[in-house]
């Protein structure tokens, strides 16, 4: 389970390679995600069954689905990502109050 995770977190999902589109495609299979899927991978020798990482930052949390930006956005249950990196704010130098 992955639980602790964050909107702005980067996070990964297992893909399993379904097979090669054209020369600089691959088609995926994401899990718990019902719909064609297929990314840029035009210098690996990937063979169809081959499991591949698929990281994105996390754009929603709805419960037990979590919503990951892979170009598009994929939405699939929190179970199947896991976490790469945690997001950490940026702290401000100085406060927003005017000097008086």
């Amino acid at each position: 389970m992955a639980r602790g995770i964050k909107v702005g977190d980067e996070v990964a999902v297992t893909a399993i390679v379904r097979g090669r589109v054209t020369p600089d495609r691959i088609s995926v299979t994401i899990p718990s995600y019902d719909f064609p899927h297929s990314v840029v991978d035009s210098t690996s020798k990937v063979v169809a069954g081959q499991h591949m990482d698929l990281i994105g930052p996390v754009a929603r949390i709805d419960g037990d689905k979590v919503t990951v930006s892979l170009r598009p956005l994929v939405t699939l249950d929190i179970e199947h990502v896991h976490l790469v990196e945690s997001y950490v704010a940026p702290k401000r130098k100085k406060p927003l109050t005017d000097e008086a």
